[in-house]
């Protein structure tokens, strides 16, 4: 089974990190929502509160296939400063893992020199910052050998089929898009 980690931070976008878990989970995929704040409880940009599965502290990412990035704000600039998370992204970059974001949380990835060579995408506010060799701003999601990046909330649903399909091939994601009347 493969297995994802979307992280949680406090001014998380509640509708990209939960259309990923939902979608993903729907296609048999063990999703783990964490927490980057140290509670388990973390509240998103809108004040809702989404109790997570686990604490960055307890996990161990050995066996994760894809870590995930929503975006929101302040939850983009809270991704941003937790250190921890920028070594795993890292190491994850470095193995050639898939690490995907959506919204303004792909400039983490920016900032962090994972896009110099790539094309990507993000919130259309936040372009200048992404640090990208290529901005893409026709798609809704753009994918670059193991870095995904989409353009935000409106994106969701693409963004997290594209994701299935990555994961589990085109026929599980097709299947995922016709069960919510998306396809």
């Amino acid at each position: 089974m493969k297995q994802v980690s979307v992280f949680l931070a406090e001014g998380f976008e509640e509708i990209e990190a939960l259309t990923v878990t939902d979608l993903l989970r729907r296609a048999g995929i063990n999703v783990q929502n964490v927490s980057v704040t140290g509670q388990r409880i973390v509240k998103g940009s809108h004040q809702i509160g989404v109790e997570t599965d686990a604490l960055f502290e307890e996990m161990d990412f050995t066996n994760m296939d894809m870590l995930v990035l929503p975006g929101g704000m302040p939850g983009t600039l809270n991704l941003q400063k937790h250190e921890g998370l920028e070594t795993l992204l890292k190491q994850f970059y470095l193995d050639k893992k898939y690490l995907a974001a959506i919204c303004a949380a792909p400039t983490v990835l920016g900032a962090w020199g994972f896009l110099e060579n790539r094309k990507a995408c993000c919130y259309p506010s936040m372009e200048e910052q992404l640090k990208a060799k290529e901005v893409i701003q026709n798609q809704e999601v753009v994918v670059d050998e193991m870095v995904i990046t989409s353009r935000g909330l409106g994106t969701a649903i693409p963004f997290a089929l594209k994701l299935i399909e990555l994961l589990c091939g085109n026929e599980k994601a097709e299947e995922i898009g016709k069960s919510i009347v998306y396809l």
